[in-house]
């Protein structure tokens, strides 16, 4: 087996967002804000503001601290909870690949272990998409591969079939979701009527 440096790969290296891509949402927040304390005044968009604020840090803290390492013991998965993660060794790991999500016509991808008791996990660090591009992803992917060919012997390398959740997309859940909110809110107001 030859030799390979052990990887790390953490959020905090990768959540950079670019001023270019933050700008439009900036800029919507501004404009709502304004129209939100002219109609609901400063005190009510004040409050609104510090909620929103005080219910997303945790995952903004929690994707900074998330991390993955690829080595001899095998891939350690970290989501930002603690220090140690959960490491997975190298028998357990069936198949590697990359993922793509779509939606609103952008594309994300990220790297992908599938595990011999049928579950998936992704490895936090090592994703890319518009926003939050790598331009070594690449690279970084041949580069687990190569510990994976080098951990493993080729008969525990199984690419697993498709399954009903491979077909379940962000865009087929968030189509479902809207469904279900409208027929509830026809549901809610016809039960007034």
């Amino acid at each position: 087996m030859r030799a390979v440096n052990e990887l790390i790969f953490r959020g905090k290296d990768l959540y950079r967002p670019s001023w270019v891509n933050l700008s439009i949402p900036i800029v919507m927040l501004v404009v709502v804000a304004v129209f939100s304390a002219i109609r609901f005044g400063l005190v009510v968009t004040a409050w609104s503001a510090l909620g929103l604020v005080v219910f997303l840090a945790p995952f903004f803290v929690l994707s900074l601290r998330a991390w993955s390492r690829v080595g001899r013991d095998g891939v350690t998965i970290c989501w930002g909870f603690g220090r140690r993660g959960r490491t997975y060794p190298w028998s357990e790991v069936q198949w590697i690949d990359v993922r793509e999500l779509r939606g609103n016509g952008t594309s994300s991808y990220a790297v992908r272990l599938f595990l011999t008791g049928g579950r998936r996990r992704s490895l936090p660090g090592l994703q890319t998409s518009t926003m939050y591009p790598i331009e070594e992803f690449e690279v970084h992917f041949q580069r687990v591969l190569d510990w994976w060919e080098a951990s493993t012997h080729e008969s525990q390398r199984i690419r697993p079939g498709k399954q009903a959740r491979d077909r379940f997309t962000p865009r087929v859940a968030g189509a479902l979701l809207a469904v279900v909110i409208v027929v509830v809110v026809y549901f809610v107001f016809a039960a007034r009527q």
